[in-house]
């Protein structure tokens, strides 16, 4: 298995590791994350396969089980979110009062209310992914990386392609591709341009609209 700690890599000189288990137990596949304007940052652990645990013979007790982290400005980790079954993209609203989390084997995005403490309020089901569909593994929409714009719409890369909704969750549409994205962020000038990865492949797209500046992400 690859790196499984979540760290600061650039500037090379800053260069640390925040956090690499929790409660003794290695993560098991950190996905993505986003940090807010204080300094804590999200991120959500996948989780690995039994393939791979045992083609890296570590033991399956040892790793910790999919879930969403926090860890404070002050470094402090804490498990935010241990419901969801496969904990992907992960994403703020422009005011950091909602966290939203891609769930890949399930048929919506999820949204939490963040408290004054940092914990989350209940899970509650966002928005409704097109392409949900079962394959050979279960059932899956795909839903991987998450972007948001200034208007507090959200982006999703999924299956089905770039699906939009406003904020409150409401689909607008879906920007189709050539393959399924994985990951997507605002950039460019004015932030006016959605990037796109995946399968080996990397598209942009330009906008009318402005991703969230508030954020690098």
């Amino acid at each position: 298995m690859a790196d499984t700690r979540v760290g600061v890599i650039h500037p090379p000189e800053r260069a640390r590791t925040l956090a690499e288990s929790y409660e003794g137990k290695r993560f098991g596949r950190p996905n993505d994350l986003v940090v807010d304007k204080r300094g804590t940052v999200y991120f959500t652990d996948s989780g690995a396969s039994a393939a791979q645990l045992a083609q890296s013979n570590i033991d399956p007790a040892s790793v910790a089980k999919p879930a969403v982290y926090r860890i404070s400005p002050s470094g402090v980790l804490s498990r935010i979110a241990a419901d969801i079954e496969r904990p992907n993209g992960i994403q703020l609203s422009p005011d950091e009062k909602v966290l939203y989390v891609a769930n890949t084997w399930g048929e919506h995005v999820l949204a939490y209310d963040i408290k004054p403490d940092g914990s989350l309020g209940p899970r509650r089901n966002f928005a409704k992914l097109a392409g949900f569909t079962k394959t050979e593994t279960g059932y899956s929409s795909g839903a991987d990386g998450l972007a948001v714009d200034a208007e507090g719409r959200l982006y999703v890369a999924s299956t089905a392609g770039i699906q939009v909704f406003d904020k409150k969750g409401e689909a607008l549409g879906i920007i189709s591709l050539p393959k399924s994205p994985q990951n997507i962020a605002f950039a460019g000038a004015d932030k006016k341009t959605l990037y796109a990865v995946g399968r080996g492949s990397a598209w942009r797209v330009a906008t009318l609209t402005q991703g969230y500046v508030g954020r690098a992400k």
